[in-house]
């Protein structure tokens, strides 16, 4: 766009008023298929709801007039989302001949993004979502503060109740939506309170300078939170730096304008000559774990797209090219890969653009070539300048490349050492490695066992026909500190990277495994949890799409054996053992009784006996039962490793799965990296939720 024309979008002065609100379709289908508009009915379409009210206000603030949101959680599930801006118009729309609020909420497909210069940019692209949750909600009550008043208007399950009605004047505006989720709809009705402080912080840094508030009042004492940040996506880079330790003390960042060239301009607005906000930011710090961050209009983008690969293509380009000027490469034919110049990357890429096209309905990928342009122009520009400006900066960043190819060469050595012979052959597998016969891998299954000792009940108790089991000895190496070509010099990373058949790093490909059930199975004490953690870092960092698949599990062996005379049974908690062992004295007391009973000579002698048995001290009444605490899976016998940890017709397993990434990357960026004091805060600050803690 004009740079006039934006100037004039900040300053209040084009118009949103009903003509703006352009009607496509129904509403009916929301209702019979939610699925369809919010994903799904559980956990995630829940708090969609909330995400699609909060992008309007969102919008609002990118549009330049809203500078504060406020979200309450209040009680019976209701939610309230408050904002300062224009307000959604009123006025009588011409098409529905229904006021523009009521057309807006009821209406699927009518919104200010469809056409004119209501939004130049936006998230909510296609104007169902305060619709959607209209339809999905038992009640909704809209109120806009506009034009001098106060309007008002409720529904039922996206039905108005009555029509738009003034019942007072404002000096302010602004819309506020309150909305209760209808429980015909969802299975399970339960806001999380961090999912939401999570996402409304992400928001935040994306917007810089709008204040966000939380409220949560469904409990006696509420909950304040509240987000501003002026620094936008530096604030944003800092925070995901937080617990890292930087190479460089300056970071890298731009915000540009790229006005985009007549031949890239979208067919339908050939009479506008469009622009693209591009804004990037990167440090990079000591570890060689990379985490690279894409937005398009406020929405994150996980599989990246055309915005990441423009980033990309410059950063290597400009980096190359600077390290040939200052004679730091001097082979022609050598170069820095984009794995060399993105190892250690934290980095940040957001646009603002007209009509991002996403691929796919989870608007996980951007696919609009001009975004590519834009964003390789601004960055190589910004660079170029960035690294003739801090010259310390620069030796610092290409020293960090050079290593990392250093370290590729390496690493490549060693992958080749390691994956040249076959799964079974050489590097000790064959005595580590107890492999299933079957050769198929959606039945196959790799016990990843803690010990020799498990390792050998685990061997002599599995189903040899689709359960192998490698035992690993002692606790592997933390990944999180350690470069590639180290962990390859590790025999026990070593081994587990050969059986799984994937491969590791760029030749890493996840439909060569050769198990789709791998299992971590460790001691149920503190030094099973430390290798389980450990293992967990390598998965993550190294094998995430294994994860991402649902191909790993942890297995949860029990904590206790009950047994009462032949009868016994296992339980995974204390209680479990606790319920067990009152179930077990009931019985063997009835059991008791009941053979008292028959001796009709004795009766009223022996029931009064039993009464007095049952009155008597605790020890007495579990006398008969014993109680086997399993401190290791060592401690079991194959039979009963097999029954209670491996039939799959009985075992109880964990499947690992990754929620929110960016919030796993920083839990093991605390845990398991090279600062202490952010780990030793965690740990204070948790210490009193750990009750009975095995030493």
């Amino acid at each position: 766009m004009p740079k006039k024309e934006e100037k004039t979008s900040q300053n209040n002065e084009v118009s949103y008023s009903a003509k703006d609100i352009y009607v496509l379709e129904g509403l009916e289908p929301v209702r019979k298929r939610p699925g369809m508009y919010i994903g799904s009915t559980g956990v995630d379409g829940l708090h969609h709801l909330v995400w699609e009210i909060v992008d309007n206000s969102i919008d609002e603030a990118m549009a330049g007039f809203a500078k504060n949101i406020r979200v309450e959680l209040l009680k019976d599930n209701v939610v309230s989302v408050t904002d300062d801006g224009r307000g959604i118009p009123v006025d009588i729309h011409p098409q529905t001949k229904k006021s523009a609020l009521e057309t807006a909420l009821c209406t699927l497909h009518a919104g200010g993004k469809f056409g004119g210069e209501s939004y130049k940019v936006s998230g909510g692209l296609h104007g169902v979502g305060a619709a959607v949750v209209n339809a999905l909600s038992k009640w909704m009550k809209a109120e806009v503060n506009k034009d001098g008043g106060l309007y008002i208007q409720e529904y039922k399950k996206g039905i108005p109740q009555y029509k738009v009605k003034k019942i007072g004047t404002s000096k302010t505006t602004g819309t506020k939506i309150t909305f209760r989720p209808d429980e015909e709809i969802f299975s399970k009705i339960e806001f999380d309170r961090k999912k939401i402080i999570d996402h409304l912080r992400q928001q935040a840094f994306l917007v810089k300078g709008i204040k966000i508030e939380i409220i949560d009042e469904r409990e006696d004492a509420p909950f304040y939170y509240a987000f501003y940040f002026e620094g936008g996506l530096l604030s944003f880079l800092h925070y995901l730096n937080e617990f890292g330790e930087t190479e460089q003390d300056t970071p890298f960042y731009v915000n540009k304008e790229y006005l985009v060239s007549e031949g890239e301009t979208n067919p339908a607005h050939k009479s506008v000559r469009e622009s693209i906000q591009v804004e990037a930011t990167f440090v990079y710090n000591k570890d060689p774990e990379t985490q690279e961050l894409s937005f398009a209009n406020n929405i994150y983008t996980p599989d990246g797209g055309m915005h990441l690969t423009g980033f990309r293509s410059a950063l290597t380009r400009v980096l190359n090219d600077y390290a040939r000027e200052n004679g730091y490469i001097k082979d022609k034919e050598e170069n820095l890969t984009g794995d060399d110049v993105r190892e250690g990357l934290v980095a940040i890429v957001s646009v603002k653009i007209r009509e991002p096209q996403f691929e796919g309905q989870t608007k996980a990928r951007l696919g609009n070539p001009p975004a590519r342009t834009a964003v390789e122009a601004v960055t190589a520009e910004a660079l170029k300048e960035f690294l003739q400006k801090y010259s310390s900066e620069s030796r610092v960043i290409i020293g960090k490349c050079l290593l990392a190819a250093k370290a590729r060469k390496a690493a490549k050595a060693a992958k080749e050492t390691v994956l040249r012979k076959g799964p079974l052959e050489g590097l000790a597998l064959p005595g580590k490695l107890a492999d299933c016969t079957s050769k198929e891998p959606s039945e196959s299954e790799l016990f990843i066992v803690e010990g020799d000792s498990a390792g050998g009940s685990g061997k002599q108790g599995r189903d040899r026909r689709f359960q192998a089991i490698l035992p690993l000895r002692g606790k592997i190496l933390n990944v999180e500190k350690s470069r590639l070509d180290r962990m390859l010099s590790n025999n026990e990373i070593k081994s587990l990277v050969i059986a799984l058949g994937t491969a590791i790093g760029n030749d890493f490909n996840v439909d060569k495994i050769r198990y789709h059930k791998i299992v971590i199975m460790t001691d149920a004490d503190v030094d099973g949890a430390h290798i389980r953690t450990l293992l967990l870092t390598l998965f993550f960092r190294y094998f995430r799409e294994i994860i991402e698949r649902g191909y790993l599990y942890i297995a949860q062996p029990p904590l206790f054996r009950v047994q009462s005379g032949r009868e016994f049974s296992y339980a995974f908690s204390d209680k479990e053992k606790d319920d067990l062992v009152e179930k077990m004295q009931l019985a063997k007391n009835a059991k008791k009784k009941s053979k008292e009973k028959e001796k009709e000579e004795k009766e009223i002698e022996i029931e009064s006996e039993n009464s007095a048995e049952v009155e008597g001290t605790e020890e007495e009444k579990i006398k008969g039962v014993m109680v086997q605490r399993y401190k290791g899976l060592g401690e079991m016998n194959p039979q009963q490793l097999w029954e209670t940890t491996m039939d799959p017709a009985t075992r109880i397993m964990k499947q690992v799965s990754i929620e929110d990434a960016q919030g796993a990357d920083r839990l093991f960026d605390i845990l398991m990296g090279e600062k202490v004091e952010p780990r030793k805060h965690f740990i204070q600050s948790r210490a009193a939720m750990v009750k009975n803690l095995d030493i």
